[in-house]
């Protein structure tokens, strides 16, 4: 940290210099540059300096004295050392593509009504995770189910490393529980997936040609899946080398759809070649393989139980309701501490 603190300071005086501004593109670098090492030092100062206070006024008190002040004392103690906890955890996030935001996209699987139910209970747990952080949500593109719940839905999520954070929820979600659309109360099990792309940076340069794609246009549709307009208005872009597929339909035009779209597509194809680089560096160094993405990552059990274990790290808690109303923390530093 204090080789983070001193590279701040340099490019500090940097920025006070008088001619900062004359390359204005330069200037732009440096300061993207302090930004994302004041996101480590800013932190690390700010508890270093709560950790000197606590440590000033401790031998003030004593643990007989069982005073409030002392509690107080204690209490903050544990405030830092979760704050510290959580810095740690940050620094494993050290790929290339872990500080930028993201897209964060939830599909329904299988199982009608019962998987649009269960992927609008993820869109929700995921809206409370991204609020108690502080970060910002935006819907891009959402279809709803013909009779409830949502089919598919892509936010915009941002916030500091919010694509470090996120990859650890990629892949398949998997509930089981009495359904409340079953006359008989029979238990289900529904399946819904996660997928994260990050945000990048215009400057990035990502060569999509006309002929490596195939456009196609429909109507946008809502509840039910009744059209909400009578133009072709959304768009669905087809990447055929890889597959990749992006639809956007969230846009009041045509135009902006195509632009959302082919924006989400570049994303997809610039993390596909940074993860591949990274996965060579890693079988180079023999580091532990990343675990692949797609497969079933968590179960959520409603009945005859309560249980949310997570099928990559193992770490499992009963308290269901809590999950659910966005505490996900420990399940993602879980995942890092073991794959980040």
């Amino acid at each position: 940290m204090p080789k983070k603190q001193a590279k701040v300071e340099e490019l500090t005086r940097l920025m006070e210099a008088a001619n900062f501004w004359e390359d204005a593109a330069a200037a732009q670098k440096i300061i993207d540059e302090a930004n994302e090492l004041k996101i480590w030092t800013i932190p690390y100062q700010q508890l270093k300096e709560r950790f000197e206070n606590v440590k000033a006024l401790l031998p003030d008190v004593s643990e007989s004295d069982e005073t409030e002040f002392y509690q107080e004392l204690i209490g903050e103690l544990g405030k830092i050392e979760k704050k510290l906890e959580d810095l740690e955890i940050r620094k494993m996030l050290s790929g290339e593509l872990d500080p930028k935001n993201c897209y964060l996209s939830i599909n329904s699987g299988a199982g009608g009504t019962e998987a649009c139910d269960w992927a609008q209970m993820l869109a929700r747990m995921y809206e409370r995770w991204v609020a108690q952080r502080g970060w910002k949500i935006e819907t891009i593109d959402r279809v709803d189910g013909e009779v409830a719940g949502i089919k598919n839905i892509t936010y915009k999520i941002t916030g500091p490393f919010a694509y470090g954070y996120c990859k650890a929820e990629k892949g398949v979600h998997r509930l089981v529980r009495i359904s409340p659309f079953d006359s008989n109360a029979r238990r289900h099990t529904s399946f819904a997936s996660v997928d994260v792309i990050p945000d990048i940076d215009e400057d990035i340069a990502i060569e999509v040609r006309p002929d490596q794609i195939r456009v196609d246009t429909f109507r946008a549709s809502g509840a039910g899946g009744q059209h909400v307009n009578t133009t072709d208005s959304a768009v669905r872009i087809t990447h055929i080398a890889s597959g990749i597929v992006i639809s956007c339909q969230n846009e009041r035009s045509q135009i902006q759809n195509r632009e959302t779209a082919m924006k989400l597509l570049k994303a997809k194809l610039y993390e596909k070649e940074c993860l591949e680089r990274e996965r060579k560096l890693k079988e180079m160094s023999g580091e532990k393989m990343e675990i692949a993405w797609g497969s079933q990552i968590r179960n959520y059990v409603f009945q005859p139980y309560t249980l949310v274990k997570d099928t990559r790290t193992k770490y499992e808690v009963g308290n269901i309701d809590a999950v659910m109303n966005g505490d996900l923390d420990d399940f993602i530093n879980a995942f890092l501490k073991e794959f980040g």
